[in-house]
């Protein structure tokens, strides 16, 4: 697996976690703009790891067919 997959592996896992933990957090009643703040920033980040997991995985078979 090149070093640029790996990377790219790493920072989606480090967004989606950072991005499931913000989601979690609200549980626990928050103010609203928290709510707010924390349903965004937790929403985005999820989604920006899951296409960077998905972006990884093609760079991958893409430098695996070549």
């Amino acid at each position: 697996m090149p070093l640029e997959t790996v990377i790219m592996y790493a920072v989606a896992a480090v967004l989606a976690a950072t991005g499931a933990t913000l989601l979690l957090m609200l549980t626990r009643p928050r103010p609203a703009g928290q709510v707010y703040a924390f349903r965004m920033i937790g929403i985005m980040a999820l989604a920006g790891g899951t296409v960077l997991a998905m972006s990884a995985t093609m760079m991958w078979q893409w430098s695996v067919e070549g």
